[in-house]
């Protein structure tokens, strides 16, 4: 028992010295850090003194040369003194104040404990006593709010510095210096040049639905294609021919959707947003063509609160005027004459929730609203609205009115919250003195459709109607006298029903709360053809020889996908939210990490879960295999990576050691090609080497690790790829990024819709990238297909999957755009039938002038806001930072506040990407 004794005392004290020592690593580091941030104080006060001192030699030599009564000497003086302090070059000077505003300026907000001189006499007694103003400068760059002033107007001004021996270059963060150390194959920093990639991104596919919190948002067009949106994405698919095209004119998520009667020209409405910078971008109504995917009108610039809610077209004039709710407190309702761009009418509806808006299609003058506990019938006169509430009587009033629908003798159905369909028929006759106007809307029958709320209603061509059932997932057919003939129940796999077209011959679509897109018939069932993640969306991984990608979110669903026939492979439930994952090098398994701190390992073919392991208790941000799969990191909110040694192609897991020494959660980690070294990044931006051989060791000298070639290359700081960060950047701008295979690019996903291709390496401050928009959530992740053809992202919020393709652009001729549309055109059979159309629309081979024209239309309007928009989007070939897109491939980059809106018109219409090109013309 003693023997036992003595060796666990033994083991018990070498570990408390392992701990010891790892501690000391830990302080070593935090002094070294901290001796930094004292350099840069130090600089920065020895600028604010040496800054100090030349506005006090200016204030005396003007004030010995010039007469008391010469302002302007003394505003000239102090206007040079608050340009050499960096601030001040657009401030308005006056005598009285002047001096003061000058020691304003320069020692900042932490200058209010300094009471300022009452008049001209006093301040210049300040100034001439330079040793007191000395003194009290001393003592109030001593507060903590000076000190960070400091360190934020140094940032500004110092980007990066490179030591003088030219062995390594810092970089701030939020004030942190960040030091990285330049490779020895760097002969000369100065001589780095980083540029604008050859190659380019165009939008492919897109994965997912927006269902969940949306209603009539599925419809068929002629075309043969399924219309619906995701993010900011409006998309066509046909899913026959397993094509899709896109409209990009949306600079924020798409909430509604309207079809015009000619069923080609659609209406789409946007949420408000915000740009990278805070600023707002406004919510509004686009209006474009489905065979070109050009911009016809941009309704609403200024007009909507917070976001479209509901919106339709006109049917007894064919389609000339445009009804619009918006989302404010009171849900305003406008009418547009959408093509002069005029808003007819607009009155506040109620301070309820209203669910749709839709105009009479018999009735010109007639909308109806419904929606919480309302519904209103609307007569317009040109440029006035009244309104007349729908009276419920004896029936029960509901609380939700749905939907809405209209037979064809012009009687309005409704679909409510109680499962009920009423008939509201107009009264033909006079009523009774007192009781209201002749032509009261009035129920005339009802009818107990659903278990749970009739949720949508879909009149067909024939006459007949389909209704959605909310609690029960039922669609039943009612034949002209609202009988039932036919039912079908969903699967309650795919959520409640939120929308129903009809579709070709006796089928119709269904749209569904657990966002799929289904195509059913009473006779066969249901196939899909639409589905995505239901929730926060962060775990992406692509198969490491195979066209497959996996994804994961907080839905708990694992996802394994076909990049080439952009079909789901297969789908498994998990235990925990995931949130991070990776292929082992065999292909054969995938590895999930989740948000309690367990991971999973499943088969990648028959998703059988093949391990389970638990590392700590919180959030894993990273799994990470070795290249040759013989190792597994995992990065955890704990601030450890956890160390695994695999065998067996990816089936047995033994820890191998912790990685301690982070102060913050880890973000990102690469291996190198020998597995002997590891580089990580954490929460609060350092980047710290790893010794795997050595048990898990920290490198202290961190320049040991200058010419390790990574493996992979996904931290988000590091010499090759700082120049990613945007300027004046807090850290958490960038989610995600990653080399690709040939090392040729960098992706990155970013906080403000974005993805970004960079040049690699990208190793200069501010480095100029193609920016590409489709997302209208945070980017949080990207990765390049096996073969880098493709590179794939994750939208957050927007819980989409977008697949671009990788092309290189050479320089080609003047008709760069009229390009390849191998994936995204539609049959040029489909495209005649859509041009057989009663209505006459620009066809699609004068995209061009069609735009042009709707330019000068939108350019002359009274509204000043929307023409400086106009102003300021001439298309340009300028690589500058903003405008390195070339014009045609980034879609919503703001140079300005307001600019997207009008930005993303010109690019999705007059020079249509290539993923939005017209099928080919017309013979």
């Amino acid at each position: 028992m003693d023997g036992f004794a003595g060796s666990l005392d033994d083991s018990i004290s070498a570990a408390s010295t392992s701990d010891v020592q790892d501690r000391l690593s830990a302080l070593e580091l935090r002094v070294q850090q901290q001796e930094d941030e004292i350099t840069v104080l130090k600089a920065a006060l020895a600028d604010v003194l040496r800054r100090l001192a030349i506005s006090e030699d200016h204030v005396a030599s003007v004030k010995k040369s010039v007469p008391s009564k010469g302002q302007p000497g003394i505003r000239e003086a102090i206007s040079m003194s608050c340009i050499t302090n960096g601030s001040g070059a657009n401030r308005k000077p006056s005598h009285t104040s002047s001096v003061s505003v000058a020691r304003k300026e320069t020692l900042s907000s932490a200058a209010k404990s300094m009471k300022r001189p009452p008049t001209t006499e006093k301040s210049h007694n300040s100034w001439e006593n330079s040793d007191d103003s000395r003194n009290k400068l001393l003592k109030v760059v001593s507060t903590s709010k000076l000190i960070s002033k400091v360190i934020k107007n140094t940032d500004k001004h110092k980007d990066v510095i490179i030591n003088q021996e030219g062995e390594y270059i810092k970089m701030f963060m939020r004030g942190r210096p960040i030091t990285m150390f330049i490779p020895s194959d760097v002969d000369n920093y100065d001589d780095i040049r980083t540029e604008l990639p050859p190659e380019k991104l165009k939008l492919e596919w897109v994965y997912g639905y927006r269902g969940k919190d949306c209603r009539a948002n599925v419809y068929l067009l002629p075309t043969g294609e399924i219309v619906y949106f995701i993010a900011s994405v409006v998309v066509l698919f046909n899913y026959e021919e397993r094509t899709q095209r896109h409209y990009l004119g949306h600079t924020d998520c798409v909430k509604c959707l309207a079809i015009h009667p000619d069923k080609i020209r659609i209406a789409t409405g946007q949420i408000a947003g915000v740009d990278k910078d805070g600023r707002p971008l406004q919510p509004h109504v686009r209006v474009w063509d489905s065979v070109s995917l050009s911009t016809l009108q941009i309704i609403g610039l200024g007009t909507f609160e917070r976001g479209v809610g509901c919106l339709d077209f006109s049917k007894a004039d064919s389609g000339v005027h445009l009804c619009v709710i918006d989302d404010s407190n009171e849900h305003m309702l406008t009418v547009w004459d959408w093509q002069k761009k005029l808003k007819g009418a607009e009155i506040k509806t109620t301070n309820e929730v209203v669910l749709a808006v839709e105009f009479h299609p018999t009735d010109a003058n007639t909308i109806i609203t419904c929606g919480k506990s309302h519904i209103f019938f609307w007569t317009w006169n040109g440029n006035s609205l009244t309104r007349k509430q729908g009276i419920f009587g004896k029936y029960e009033k509901p609380k939700f009115v749905q939907c809405l629908a209209f037979l064809g003798n012009g009687d309005v159905l409704t679909g409510d919250s109680g499962g009920v369909i009423l008939t509201w028929s107009k009264t033909t006759v006079e009523p009774t003195p007192g009781k209201g106007p002749k032509g009261v809307y009035q129920i005339s029958k009802q009818i107990k459709a659903h278990d749970g709320s009739v949720f949508t209603l879909c009149q067909m061509r024939n006459g007949m109607l389909l209704t959605g059932g909310g609690k029960d997932r039922k669609i039943i057919l009612w034949d002209h006298d609202l009988n039932p003939e036919r039912e079908i129940e969903v699967p309650d796999q795919y959520g409640t029903i939120r929308a129903v077209a009809e579709g070709k011959a006796d089928q119709f679509l269904v749209g569904t709360s657990r966002n799929f897109i289904l195509r059913g018939a009473f006779n066969d069932g249901f196939q899909i053809e639409v589905q995505g993640h239901t929730d926060e969306l962060w775990g992406l991984a692509t198969h490491p020889f195979k066209d497959l990608l996996l994804t994961c979110a907080q839905d708990r669903q694992v996802c394994m996908w076909n990049s080439v026939e952009h079909r789901l492979e297969w789908t498994r439930l998990v235990d925990e939210p995931g949130h991070c994952a990776d292929f082992h090098p065999s292909g054969t398994v995938v590895a999930i990490g989740t948000h309690s701190g367990r991971w999973f390992v499943l088969d990648a073919e028959t998703r059988d879960l093949v391990s389970i392991h638990t590392d700590g208790n919180e959030q894993l941000s990273v799994m990470r295999y070795s290249v040759d799969g013989t190792f597994l990191a995992v990065g955890s909110h704990d601030n450890f990576i956890y160390l695994y040694v695999v065998s067996e192609n990816g089936r047995k897991y033994s820890r191998y050691g912790k990685c301690n020494g982070h102060s913050s959660y880890i973000t990102h980690l690469d291996w190198s090609p020998d597995n002997k070294y590891i580089m990580s990044n954490s929460g609060d931006y350092e980047i710290l080497y790893w010794d795997i051989p050595s048990g898990c060791k920290l490198i202290r000298n961190r320049s040991e690790c200058k010419d390790i070639d990574w493996t992979t290359y996904t931290c988000v700081l590091g010499f090759q790829v700082f120049g990613v960060w945007p300027e004046g950047s807090d850290g958490t701008d960038i989610n995600a990024l990653v080399r690709s295979h040939s090392r040729k690019v960098i992706a990155v996903a970013d906080d403000f819709c974005k993805v970004h291709l960079f040049q690699y390496p990208c190793s200069k401050a501010k480095a100029p990238s193609h920016k590409y928009s489709a997302h209208s959530s945070h980017v949080t992740n990207v990765s390049f297909t096996h073969s880098d053809s493709h590179l794939i992202s994750t939208g957050g919020k927007d819980m989409s999957i977008i697949q671009w393709k990788l092309v290189e652009k050479l320089s080609l001729p003047q008709n760069e755009i009229v390009a390849d549309t191998t994936l995204t055109k539609a049959p040029i059979s489909s495209t005649e039938n859509t041009m057989r159309s009663d209505t006459p629309t620009p066809p699609p081979s004068q995209p061009l002038n069609e735009t042009a024209e709707e330019e000068s239309r939108i350019s002359n309007s009274p509204t000043l806001l929307e023409n400086s928009l106009e102003h300021t989007v001439e298309p340009s070939e300028d690589h500058s930072e903003e405008q390195s897109e070339g014009g045609s491939e980034v879609l919503g980059e703001a140079a300005c506040g307001e600019q997207p809106s009008e930005l993303r018109e010109q690019q999705a219409g007059c020079a249509l990407p290539e993923d939005q090109q017209a099928p080919a013309p017309l013979p």
